[in-house]
């Protein structure tokens, strides 16, 4: 097995969801060290007594990713535990609901863009010290297909995935200079959670139709499954990408090139 990521440290927020799990999974099964970041304290408990239980114990940490305190103390206790940070992956994110432009509830817009945007950007902004301490590192942020077109129904999350692509691109300029990575990953549907809350909002008397119309609009006519995106972000942060920087990379079965 490879040990791409020993002696580094990596922070995944978004921690007890499907991606992050399959994140966990590889990056500790080659060498890293592990701060686990989620909101959902039982998923978050459960994750940590797991790893504990197989002899791999992690930092986790429950914490609301849009508050700046909240990030700030974080860093600083992943920092303190391990003695650095290698790596920032942030994963957290809220779908919202399906419902028209005009119909959009304001408190969930601003939710929304609380998690998906002012995460990302409160994760990178606290980060970037600690990266600078190490002489580099890498940020790969979770965007998606939906940051690169544009869906009926879902204003908000498809506004804030906009916004991933445009900070991801602004940070790799800005940090590349001092040898710090700034990708984002750009996923079509993965099967889990969000998608199943997503496919109800389309059609909640038959989400199972929602899921076969959405697969078909794929050329591999299914969805991602979680590892194969954690497949694509461990690459990213790994020695193997040292020169990708400001990318955008698709997970997405062909849906972006039949656009």
């Amino acid at each position: 097995m490879s040990n791409r990521f020993e002696n580094k440290v990596a922070i995944v927020t978004g921690a007890a969801g499907e991606i992050g799990q399959a994140l966990i999974k590889i990056m500790t099964d080659e060498g890293a060290k592990i701060v686990a970041v989620d909101h959902d304290g039982a998923g978050l408990a459960a994750l940590e007594k797991s790893y504990a239980e197989s002899g791999q114990p992690i930092l986790a940490i429950q914490a609301d990713v849009s508050k700046a305190d909240a990030v700030e103390k974080l860093v600083k206790q992943a920092t303190n535990t391990f003695g650095g940070i290698d790596i920032m992956i942030n994963n957290a994110g809220i779908e919202g609901v399906v419902l028209p432009a005009e119909d959009y509830p304001e408190d969930v817009f601003d939710q929304v863009m609380a998690v998906n945007v002012r995460g990302v950007f409160l994760g990178t902004k606290y980060v970037i010290p600690a990266l600078r301490e190490r002489g580099g590192g890498s940020i790969v942020n979770l965007a998606s297909v939906a940051g690169m077109t544009g869906s009926a129904g879902t204003i908000a999350y498809n506004a804030s995935k906009h916004a991933v692509v445009g900070m991801t691109r602004s940070a790799a300029v800005g940090l590349g200079p001092e040898n710090i990575r700034v990708n984002a990953v750009c996923p079509s549907p993965v099967t889990g959670r969000m998608m199943e809350s997503l496919e109800a909002g389309v059609s909640p008397e038959d989400p199972l139709a929602a899921r076969d119309m959405m697969s078909q609009r794929i050329p591999m006519q299914r969805y991602a499954e979680p590892v194969e995106v954690a497949n694509l972000i461990c690459f990213l942060c790994s020695a193997d990408a040292a020169f990708l920087n400001g990318g955008l990379y698709t997970v997405d079965g062909g849906v972006t090139a039949s656009l």
